[in-house]
């Protein structure tokens, strides 16, 4: 009984893997759901098939619940996107993501990684801080919020090689 109700209560591990261009429509869908301007599924199938771009995702079970994707320039790396689904967060799927990630960047020669994160976005700035990145600028007004405002994109960085 105790087997029983374990497998109706745990949750399964999310497997993470690298993204493939057939990941792209999962992808887009995830981008337009986490982001006030999404990807199309044929911009991220071009990220996906750019030799300079490495990503991974996120299954859990079968359903595709996240990803990380850079793009690559010499020893540096721009983050371009992390999105977990709504009804993942709070797990440590991204931490997981991240972490995978900066390892498979520092496996390519990585040694130096950049992000922007919206102002506001405190799980993220928590995500990144606590992952070892720093503030090294802002760009003021950079994204559209509600009601015509605007916040400032911060510019992190960290050092993995």
């Amino acid at each position: 009984m105790i087997g029983f109700l374990t497998k109706l209560f745990t949750r399964p591990d999310a497997a993470l893997s690298d993204a493939q261009p057939r990941d792209a429509g999962a992808i887009a869908a995830l981008h337009g759901a986490s982001f006030r301007r999404g990807w199309s599924d044929q911009e991220v199938e071009g990220l996906l098939t750019d030799r300079n771009v490495i990503a991974q995702r996120a299954l859990v079970g079968r359903t595709f619940a996240g990803f990380i994707m850079s793009r690559l320039a010499a020893d540096e790396a721009e983050i371009l996107s992390v999105a977990v689904a709504r009804n993942q967060q709070g797990r440590g799927l991204a931490r997981q993501l991240l972490e995978l990630h900066l390892r498979r960047l520092a496996g390519l020669g990585v040694r130096t990684v950049f992000l922007e994160v919206d102002e506001h976005n405190a799980p993220a700035i928590r995500l990144y801080s606590r992952s070892g990145f720093r503030e090294v600028s802002r760009r003021e007004n950079y994204y559209p919020q509600p009601g015509g405002q605007t916040a400032a994109a911060l510019v992190l960085r960290r050092d993995i090689g």
